[in-house]
């Protein structure tokens, strides 16, 4: 588990957004973490790594380190995962790098 800061607008504690890649990675196969999003509050852009997770209820809820909006929230069930990610824009992520088709190497 990442570091707690203090959370200045409510002096509850969070954490980044690494905490949410462990359940975040079984919903996506890929690492999350370097994925950007955009906030749908203020416009900010940044990788997932650097949102502020708290993490102190049923759930995770994941806020703009710029305006703290709630970018997305995640429930885990024990037969299934509810993810809202009505705060965001866009989440961008990187495709893995695969051979083209018909490509062999050299």
């Amino acid at each position: 588990m990442s570091d707690i800061s203090e959370d200045p607008i409510d002096g509850e504690g969070w954490v980044d957004g690494n905490e949410a890649a462990g359940i975040l990675q079984e919903i996506f196969t890929m690492d999350i973490t370097s994925a950007r999003g955009r906030c749908a509050g203020c416009g900010l852009v940044g990788p997932m790594a650097e949102l502020r997770v708290y993490d102190r209820a049923p759930g995770l809820v994941a806020r703009c380190p710029g305006c703290e909006n709630v970018l997305f929230t995640v429930i885990r069930a024990p037969d299934r995962v509810f993810l809202s990610v009505g705060g965001m824009t866009y989440l961008e992520m990187a495709l893995p790098e695969v051979a083209a088709p018909g490509f062999t190497g050299a």
